[in-house]
């Protein structure tokens, strides 16, 4: 038998152990023996075998007072590093493309650049009337669901300066004070998107955004979708919602957000 095919067996005892931590990060909580033998299928005196050697290397700890089983020192360094090895823009590429073929709608991706939000890439759906996206274009705060929907979750030291630029520039003809734009921003907050219908930049564009966040549970990315008046449902009880909710949602969870 050849190094390679020998390589491919693994290590059973590895890959049990690896097991009885899994039951650990799912559970969302500390664990005592007798449940994380349970959820393992295991015998309690085999998983107790198992946490020794995980507590030995910093993967688990025990809670001297209540005997119970947590995540250790080791994990948190380990579930960040491999967070911050995720290609956040390629994860967010391949979650548009998915969400386009699912609404059969312009669909796009955005982050935030030293100006505001920066559309990265767009998806055209399969139809004959669609909405064109500029990529590299940074989009307006007050005047697009993408814009607002980072102003509500950017840091205000960051976002106030431009919002109250465009303000002065009259970029949109719906705000005239900051009092304004915060209160359509808390609703923003509340819902968790932004819809925006007829903006100021083209009549009858329906836009509708959600966030994606990332393991200090703030914002990263935004997924848009924006459609036509008329022909596009993307309004707040829409399948399009749902299914947008659902794709930032993953997102969100793979870049190790709790939100």
């Amino acid at each position: 038998m050849d190094d390679e095919l020998k390589s491919s067996h693994g290590v059973q005892s590895l890959e049990i152990g690896i097991g009885v931590l899994k039951v650990l990060v799912e559970s969302g909580s500390a664990l005592m023996l007798k449940e994380i033998a349970a959820a393992a299928d295991m015998p309690a005196s085999k998983a107790h075998r198992y946490l020794v050697s995980l507590v030995r290397s910093g993967l688990v700890q025990q809670d001297r007072e209540n005997s119970k089983y947590d995540l250790g020192p080791l994990a948190i360094p380990l579930g960040l590093a491999a967070v911050d090895r995720l290609d956040r823009v390629k994860l967010g590429l391949n979650s548009i493309s998915q969400l386009r073929d699912l609404t059969n709608e312009t669909t796009a991706l955005s982050v935030w650049g030293e100006f505001g939000p920066v559309m990265v890439r767009w998806e055209r759906p399969h139809r004959p009337i669609t909405v064109n996206v500029i990529t590299g274009n940074t989009v307006s705060l007050l005047a697009t669901s993408t814009g607002r929907l980072f102003a509500a979750w950017m840091p205000a030291e960051l976002v106030r300066p431009l919002l109250e630029r465009e303000l002065q520039l009259g970029r949109s003809t719906q705000f005239k004070t900051l009092a304004q734009v915060e209160r359509v921003l808390q609703q923003v907050r509340a819902d968790g998107y932004s819809f925006v219908q007829d903006s100021d930049y083209s009549s009858r564009v329906l836009g509708l955004a959600a966030p994606v966040f990332n393991f200090k549970n703030n914002i990263s990315m935004a997924v848009s979708i924006v459609g036509v008046e008329g022909i596009s449902d993307l309004g707040p009880r829409s399948l399009a919602l749902t299914e947008l909710l659902q794709a930032t949602a993953a997102l969100s969870k793979r870049l190790g957000s709790s939100r």
